[in-house]
């Protein structure tokens, strides 16, 4: 029996596929995963996506749909004694499912601990993280797992999520309840399908008067808190972060902070901030300035381990410091050449001299024959041929124009004169 206390989204949550709102590319008709349940088989996967979008509930339906066993763990509190209790478990209970809410919060030995499991199939592995699993779930457990990514509702599927919310709970439904502006609604809950069918039922309780009539004012009175025009992981999550790297790039600090107070008022994740710190100091100032690179690194490590509020002084001095710094994007240029090659060119063989000679065999056979230890030399340089022979005199890294690259520059025409015509 649906009780009074329990959050109105739990009371709607969806019971099976057809019920869910969104991530139609993952299980409408050709979906990957309604093509798994079609077929009646699982892999493990990772299901990564920002918070309210059905991560839990699609694991919970899958086993439902499946006929699974299934048996959750919450990464937070869970540890890996924890996680072996639950594979010796499987071993007595066929084609398990284990779903690991935050998975990016197990530490490396947490995640090696499900490793053999889940090679062996012993278990079906679910995990869910808001978190890039690039950067945070290991790359052996990452390998033995498909990623799923799940979008934030669109604004039209929230819409559809209020209606469908309205007509089906019981609750709701007794009450005489008209929307008149949605626009609050939708902006606070942020693509989140949770928060948005809390914070109606924060504002339809906040109503005395029948019928219950809902405006944008009713809306930031209950939650007490005004709009904050930003989507979390919607159109603008993607414009906002556009601009304010652009803006980086283009060397104004007072746009650059300007945009990152916008994400940081709209309640973006200061890590991706700052991750895009990191990839912006490397491919748009390069070696122009090193130290920026360095600079934007600590200022993730450094966000990583104070979180908000104090982290927005952290990426406002890494924010500021690399839009006033000089910029060049020879490295970035210079691995896209080198990668366009390698895909025309395929697998050249390494030169001789170059080899590793570990054995008797191979220096019989020539490997490291006439390769010149640089150190022997004055000024620690020989020069000798570093590419494949079909690739000789290939210039890939062109410095840029700048005091820094023009420094490297000059080093490298006195190491190779003629032959990359630097």
């Amino acid at each position: 029996m649906i009780q009074r206390s329990t959050p109105l989204s739990e009371r709607v949550r969806p019971q099976q596929l057809d019920d869910i709102v969104g991530q139609q590319h993952l299980i409408g008709p050709g979906g990957v995963i309604r093509k798994m349940v079609d077929h009646n088989t699982l892999t493990s996967m990772i299901l990564w996506g920002p918070p309210g979008v059905g991560k839990t509930t699609l694991a919970f339906i899958l086993a439902q749909q499946l006929k699974r066993p299934f048996h959750t763990l919450s990464a937070i509190s869970a540890g890996v004694k924890e996680v072996r209790q639950v594979i010796e478990k499987a071993k007595y209970s066929p084609n398990l499912i284990l779903f690991i809410d935050e998975i990016h919060r197990f530490n490396k030995s947490q995640q090696d601990a499900l490793l053999g499991a889940v090679e062996r199939g012993i278990i079906t592995l679910i995990g869910a993280t808001t978190e890039n699993p690039s950067f945070e779930v290991n790359s052996a457990l990452l390998s033995r797992c498909q990623v799923y990514t799940l979008k934030a509702l669109s604004e039209q599927e929230l819409i559809q999520l209020i209606d469908k919310a309205l007509k089906e709970d019981s609750i709701l439904h007794k009450k005489n309840v008209e929307i008149k502006e949605k626009e609050a609604l939708l902006n606070l809950s942020g693509g989140d399908a949770r928060k948005l069918l809390n914070l109606l039922e924060l504002t339809v309780d906040s109503v005395t008067e029948d019928p219950v009539q809902i405006t944008n004012q009713i809306v930031l009175d209950a939650a007490q808190q005004r709009t904050v025009i930003y989507d979390k992981s919607g159109e603008q999550h993607y414009d906002i972060i556009s601009a304010f790297i652009k803006s980086i790039r283009g060397s104004d600090p007072n746009a650059a902070t300007y945009w990152l107070a916008r994400m940081i008022e709209g309640g973006e994740d200061p890590k991706f901030i700052a991750r895009r710190l990191v990839i912006s100091a490397s491919e748009d100032i390069g070696n122009a300035n090193p130290t920026a690179l360095v600079m934007a690194t600590n200022c993730f490590q450094a966000v990583h381990m104070v979180g908000f509020p104090e982290a927005e002084i952290i990426l406002s001095q890494a924010t500021t410091y690399l839009a006033s710094s000089p910029k060049s994007n020879a490295s970035y240029l210079a691995i896209k050449k080198a990668r366009k090659i390698v895909q025309q060119t395929g697998n050249q063989p390494v030169p001789m001299h170059l080899r590793n000679a570990p054995t008797q065999f191979m220096k019989k056979e020539g490997y490291g024959q006439g390769y010149k230890y640089s150190h022997d030399y004055p000024n620690n340089f020989v020069e000798q041929e570093f590419l494949p022979d079909q690739l000789k005199g290939t210039k890939l890294y062109d410095p840029g124009n700048n005091p820094r690259e023009n420094e490297l520059r000059k080093r490298l025409q006195w190491y190779w004169k003629e032959k990359y015509n630097y």
